[in-house]
């Protein structure tokens, strides 16, 4: 009898506490205890992969009512001013087969178009968010008392468990693009703001930084010098070498995918989370989230792209390394997604700093500031 492998437990645990949480919170307020027992019974009978499903229902659920009050607070009324046409809001040209293998500069008629929406800021939107959902982020210094705390997601009102409450945004990289990331091969030295998924997908916020305060075309382009900028811990001489060393494939526009993006959402601030300081526990998990690409009009509201375009790319694991698989593209009667990440509460909330456990692996020098939530969770996410 073979040992199971202790990241798939791992992954499997995670599954089961997110089917557990996002189910419970889809009955709402009214959910009384036996619902509760009703779910964890469930959860016993039902397969990983029923769970997993389960999980996408609830959170797609949950990100489908916050898309369309975003649309009712953003889109101008169409009622009062018949000139907007309603599926102006969502319908946008595709960038031609020709503007991929050339880039951006072949006419600017092949971009997609940025519907007309209200002329909020982006903490307007995230008031009348609040008044929706009785919640919302903000961004101010952690309570964190270390030098390399720095900023911290606090969710301002209150929230049950099983909330998605933040996103996290940037460009996603699938195994076949990793030597594209900034920095490759040490792709952590200069930036904190990556985060894996247990598929083997990463997702860099850093360019989008705080978001901004209008709907716009956004390709992830990254300004960012990261052979110039400092990491927020301290850099050792191992880490100066590699950064020095470093040289990831060249970008080209082509590579990167332009859509129409709303800055604004309150939701995308999911790297902002810091790990808990010791004493506390985090409050929030990530769960991975397959965003549809067949919704349309959500589209504009999940804060990411793909390197590489939409066209996806089957990879194998073996190991610690990824090789593309004979075959590619999504199977018959899959649809097309984007690998995305949200940020779940594991119980309820109010006006508090979200933490979030980083699972740092032990193979690599960690931080002197982190310390471990679990350290068997964290031997079995990387083992």
């Amino acid at each position: 009898m073979f040992a199971r492998d202790p990241r798939h437990l791992q992954f499997e645990v995670d599954v089961n506490r997110l089917f557990l949480y996002t189910s419970y919170y889809r009955l709402g307020v009214n959910a009384e205890e036996k619902d509760a027992e009703e779910i964890i019974d469930m959860a016993s009978k039902a397969s990983v992969d029923e769970q997993q499903k389960q999980v996408q229902e609830n959170v797609h659920y949950q990100l489908t009512n916050m898309c369309q009050a975003m649309d009712s607070i953003l889109l101008p009324d169409t009622a009062n001013c018949p000139s907007q046409v309603p599926s102006e809001a969502h319908n946008y040209p595709r960038r031609s087969g020709l503007s991929f293998a050339v880039g951006t500069g072949v006419a600017s008629g092949n971009k997609p178009a940025v519907p007309a929406t209200r002329p909020l800021t982006r903490a307007e939107l995230s008031n009348k968010f609040r008044d929706h959902f009785r919640y919302t982020l903000d961004i101010r210094p952690s309570q964190i008392p270390h030098n390399d705390a720095g900023q911290g997601l606090f969710l301002s009102g209150e929230a049950n468990a099983g909330a998605v409450l933040a996103i996290y945004p940037g460009v996603i990289y699938s195994p076949a693009y990793y030597q594209y990331i900034p920095g490759y091969p040490r792709i952590d030295a200069c930036n904190n703001y990556l985060i894996t998924r247990y598929d083997g997908t990463i997702i860099d916020a850093k360019p989008w930084r705080s978001g901004g305060d209008t709907r716009e075309i956004w390709n992830g382009s990254d300004l960012v010098d990261y052979n110039a900028v400092p990491s927020k811990s301290q850099e050792n001489n191992s880490d100066r070498a590699w950064r020095m060393l470093s040289k990831p494939m060249k970008k080209s526009y082509s590579e990167n995918f332009d859509e129409v993006l709303e800055r604004r959402n309150p939701l995308a601030f999911g790297h902002f989370a810091n790990h808990p300081q010791k004493g506390s526990t985090p409050n929030v998990m990530i769960c991975p989230y397959d965003f549809p690409l067949t919704a349309n009009d959500m589209r504009v509201y999940i804060p990411n792209i793909t390197f590489g375009g939409e066209e996806p790319i089957t990879m194998k694991r073996f190991g610690s390394f990824w090789f593309k698989s004979r075959r590619s593209g999504n199977q018959v009667g899959e649809s097309p997604v984007l690998k995305t990440l949200v940020l779940v509460s594991t119980r309820s909330i109010c006006d508090e700093e979200l933490f979030l456990n980083y699972r740092y692996s032990n193979s690599k020098k960690r931080p002197e500031w982190y310390v471990p939530v679990d350290e068997e969770e964290d031997k079995r996410r990387w083992s």
